[in-house]
């Protein structure tokens, strides 16, 4: 499912907190954070950057196709993300290793 980073994503726990979305009650902070698209206001991008700053920001994002909000929100926040990339190839709980600078994605178990 998208995610709504402003009003989806609680930015002092990084819980999601979207009522319905598949991720409701998980953290996405520290960990590899794959998904779609973002939607939802610009706020998202400052949200991303507010989640940066509490230490609760996810370690890197990769989506199926990367809009501005979360585009920019990495941008500010210093977060990896990765653009364009097959989604489905990735399943909860796979330990990935990231190439950040070619965009190279690795499972490792």
């Amino acid at each position: 499912m998208g995610i709504s980073f402003f009003g989806g994503v609680d930015p002092d726990s990084g819980s999601v907190v979207e009522k319905g979305h598949e991720l409701e009650g998980q953290s996405i902070a520290r960990k590899v954070l794959v998904f779609p698209t973002g939607k939802g206001s610009t706020v998202g991008s400052y949200t991303l950057y507010r989640l940066s700053k509490a230490g609760k920001a996810p370690l890197a994002i990769l989506n199926a196709e990367c809009e501005p909000i979360t585009a920019v929100g990495c941008i500010i926040a210093e977060i990896p993300c990765i653009d364009q990339f097959p989604i489905e190839q990735i399943a909860t709980g796979d330990h990935l290793r990231l190439g950040a600078k070619d965009g190279q994605v690795e499972k490792i178990r």
